[in-house]
């Protein structure tokens, strides 16, 4: 499909980005409602991912952060998104470009989506596929029934699983 000048793939990545930007958009302007919270994994060695060295030495390929109760200054741009956040009592602050993001859950709505990301021309799910494994961090368990969405290399993204029933 890389030759092919409709891309479907891309565009629906795009599109599927943009839904996370502007839940993140609407939470910095307006704050979470109700019981809404994000699991958000992102590689952390993504160009542009700023954090510090300790949660980079802890997390050297994926993290996994909960937005819910404790989260302050959430800035959103078109390509990035800066919140701090506490680790071991201290306050951090974070700065995560969206095309790091691999992965974003919402759990109160059981709404999830799974995203691939581009490196030097190769995206994770092909990484993956070719034996080249990454982990996530995993959020405490009783921060949420649910945790993020797990890693595989399709390309249909199946949003009835995630719906209430």
């Amino acid at each position: 499909m890389e030759g092919d000048p409709l891309r479907y793939d891309r565009w629906i990545e795009e599109a599927l980005r943009q839904v996370v930007r502007r839940a993140l958009e609407h939470t910095a302007h307006y704050g979470l409602p109700g019981e809404h919270h994000f699991y958000i994994t992102f590689q952390t060695g993504f160009p542009g991912v700023r954090i510090p060295d300790y949660l980079s030495a802890q997390y050297p390929d994926d993290m996994t952060i909960v937005l819910q109760n404790r989260f302050w200054d959430l800035e959103v741009t078109e390509e990035t998104c800066a919140v701090t956040l506490t680790f071991s009592g201290r306050k951090e602050r974070l700065i995560i470009p969206l095309s790091a993001v691999v992965a974003f859950a919402d759990p109160s709505v059981k709404f999830g989506l799974q995203l691939r990301v581009e490196l030097d021309g190769n995206d994770v799910a092909e990484t993956l596929a070719n034996g080249d494994e990454t982990k996530a961090a995993e959020p405490a368990a009783d921060d949420s029934e649910a945790g993020p969405p797990s890693k595989d290399d399709t390309n249909v993204v199946a949003l009835d699983t995630f719906r209430k029933k």
